[in-house]
């Protein structure tokens, strides 16, 4: 028989008699003219392929394969996806009639070895109970590889991905059916799997030969694979690198892959680091960060990756390395898909669920703009991202005047006074005035916050006798900027601490309390989360009061209410996203140990937010810190670069992982950004067990 008349039967053929016969002799002496892709493969009415978009069938688990009925639902989707591969080898053949005659040739022995895994499947999933058909199937590996132009095409798309993934599948499932008995079935999938490293070794010897040399096997495949196939579907529930290696693929691509990631059905979110969301909502177009605050920004690009969920993705200027990514993946964090901001634009052709950038202001609104009608997961007005009743979420003023209504109903002397709230000043006679009454009162130290600005700056302290004339000109020229400005009494603080919250459609959420660590300049340096922290106010908060004696339930009912009064605000703004609350005990100048219950709103994430959700991947009783290490405390603990200071901490507290079924971070350090690439800040995590060391000391001092 010609090969061609076989491929025409294989592919056409409406009975599976058809399309599993194999002639003991093939010629391929006539291959014919090129066809044109068929809407579908011809089968018998039963294996008719589902709508697209009905839904996916169900696919049993491990958990579920001591019944005899899931074994055979499971052998019923294997032997679709090996009738399909038949299918399209056929289609293959018929398509590219010009292709190398060993190429041709290839093909051939691989669809005879497709025929006989698909019989071989047919005859388990019987023996299960299970006829093929029974069932609906779906035509997904068609939809997918069958619009190929050209043969790399087809042995990146069948060969490279879908056969590549069932090096992991056949053997994970080849120990699960073992695990239940059903040995005759096993054996069935170590063939298959045997077969598969065959025919992946096949495809991969024929993309060397037809990819652009200049390039490597990973940079080519990535660029050859069509949405909404990727890299993503070249790999099954954990990765076979055994496998891999015995098909030919390279160290760098198996570790490229193990760390890729896209989402597979789940419409993705799309995640971004803005951190001067406030400095633009400020100053405009105009505002440019410092060097070192756009190096900070860069150093830490990646940190929404702990925020979002598995497949989700994180724009970034450049993606993080493979080996930084394996490590976060080893600690059992789920890896999101990195987009680089020069490549925007291919998310355009996406669907994407929501847009949560750290902040929403000008610059994320411009940024996002071109995707914004890709959003399919928020019903929400372009202009309801980001506009002014937004930004003044964003201003000190609005949280002191939001403090302000909160005091006028809540009681109890362990709060602070209305007087003790900054005041909003527009022009020199009213920063002079405000700063005489508070003078007069008796309070000498001062501190002055543009309301709108970058954390720990865009700030000044009046602790000196007379206001100096240094003092005046800030003062001035914040004035003829058009700044508003904050000035309130200087508090002697005892420890700072924030509230991690979530505004949604359904109401405002709380996500966590952790403790908060500032510099000297107000700078942000650390946060701690105990056990428990995510109903819980910092046990350090509560020991530092000695009365009343129900504190703790106090400050619960307190931030019940503050809730309740920040829900109703937000609704009015239409803000839907993350919030932080900053707050501080502090002792007033009796000595009596007093909560400021609002410092500051940031309708945004936080570190303390990144922490929340860092502390989902610990296991239960253990306590952590996410600190920002910069390079003065890297010398000062006679480090001479990030890459020494992480060796040292990661050989002083090892990554510890425990529990079941899914291992989580018992204790040890993580670095959250990779200290071979950043320049400013290195991001760290470190877990500690309850009863260890409290883990806010400095880790520079304790690295050594």
């Amino acid at each position: 028989m010609e090969l061609r008349e076989f491929a025409e039967s294989v592919l056409f053929g409406t009975t599976l008699a058809e399309k599993l016969r194999c002639p003991d002799e093939i010629t391929d002496e006539t291959p014919g003219s090129a066809i044109v892709t068929p809407t579908g493969p011809g089968r018998p009415q039963q294996l008719q392929f589902k709508p697209h978009a009905t839904g996916k069938s169900e696919f049993p688990g491990l958990h579920r394969l001591e019944q005899s009925s899931e074994r055979g639902k499971l052998l019923h989707f294997f032997g679709n996806h090996e009738l399909l591969a038949t299918e399209l080898m056929a289609l293959v053949l018929l398509k590219f009639p010009d292709a190398p005659a060993a190429f041709r040739k290839g093909v051939l022995q691989t669809l005879k070895d497709e025929q006989e895994h698909t019989r071989l499947y047919m005859e388990r999933m019987q023996a299960c109970g299970i006829g093929f058909g029974e069932l609906p199937v779906s035509g997904y590996f068609w939809r997918c590889v069958s619009p190929m132009e050209n043969p790399i095409d087809y042995v990146a798309g069948l060969c490279l991905t879908f056969e590549q993934a069932n090096l992991d599948f056949a053997r994970h499932f080849a120990k699960g059916f073992g695990q239940v008995g059903d040995a005759e079935t096993a054996r069935l999938l170590e063939k298959i799997y045997r077969d598969e490293i065959g025919h992946v070794a096949y495809g991969l010897k024929w993309f060397r030969r037809w990819k652009n040399p200049s390039e490597s096997d990973w940079e080519a495949f990535c660029r050859t694979l069509k949405f909404p196939l990727s890299p993503q579907r070249a790999k099954g529930f954990s990765l076979n690198v055994e496998g891999r290696r015995a098909a030919g693929f390279d160290l760098h691509f198996i570790a490229e892959i193990n760390v890729y990631s896209q989402s597979k059905g789940r419409t993705p979110n799309v995640l971004v680091f803005n951190p001067f969301a406030e400095g633009r909502i400020a100053g405009g177009r105009a505002f440019n960060p410092t060097k070192p605050q756009a190096q900070l920004a860069r150093d830490l690009e990646n940190l929404p990756q702990f925020l979002g969920r598995q497949d989700d993705i994180v724009l970034v200027g450049r993606r993080p390395s493979v080996e930084f990514l394996s490590r976060i993946k080893q600690a059992g964090f789920p890896l999101p898909e990195f987009v680089e901001l020069a490549a925007i634009k291919n998310l355009t052709g996406r669907k994407l669920g929501s847009l949560r950038p750290w902040a929403w202001g000008p610059d994320s609104f411009e940024l996002l703009k071109p995707v914004f009608g890709n959003v399919t997961g928020e019903n929400r007005a372009d202009g309801k991202r980001f506009n002014a009743g937004l930004a003044q979420l964003y201003s000190k003023a609005w949280s002191a005047d939001f403090l302000r209504k909160i005091l006028q109903s809540a009681k109890g002397t362990y709060l602070c006074t209305a007087e003790e709230i900054g005041v909003a000043v527009h022009s020199m006679a009213q920063a002079q005035a405000a700063i005489t009454k508070i003078r007069r009162r008796g309070h000498h130290k001062i501190v002055v916050k543009e309301a709108l600005g970058v954390a720990g700056s865009n700030a000044i302290r009046l602790f000196e006798p007379e206001v100096l004339e240094a003092q005046w000109r800030w003062l001035a020229n914040s004035f003829d900027q058009k700044r508003e400005l904050v000035i309130e009494l200087w508090l002697e603080r005892e420890l700072d601490f924030s509230v991690q919250l979530e505004m949604t459609a359904n109401g405002l959420k709380l996500c966590g309390y952790t403790g908060l660590i500032n510099d000297a300049r107000g700078q942000f340096q650390a946060n701690f989360a105990e056990p428990h922290h995510h109903k819980r106010i910092p046990s350090r908060v509560i020991s530092l009061f000695r009365e009343p004696v129900d504190i703790s339930n106090r400050l619960l009912n307190l931030y019940g209410e503050i809730f309740q009064q920040l829900e109703t605000e937000l609704r009015r703004a239409d803000f839907i996203g993350p919030i932080g609350l900053d707050a501080f005990v502090y002792r007033d100048a009796n000595g009596a140990v007093r909560l400021k219950p609002v410092v500051e709103i940031n309708p945004r994430y936080t570190m303390g937010r990144v922490l929340v959700e860092l502390m989902r991947q610990t296991c239960q009783n253990c306590s952590g810190e996410f600190r920002l290490i910069n390079g003065a405390q890297l010398r000062a603990g006679g480090f001479e670069d990030f890459p020494a200071y992480a060796a040292a901490m990661e050989k002083k507290f090892p990554l510890r992982l425990g529990g079941e079924p899914v291992p989580r971070i018992r204790e040890g350090v993580l670095c959250l950004n990779d200290p071979a690439a950043v320049r400013v800040c290195l991001a760290v995590f470190r877990v500690t067990n309850v009863n260890n060391k409290p883990c806010e000391s400095l880790f520079v001092s304790e690295a050594k």
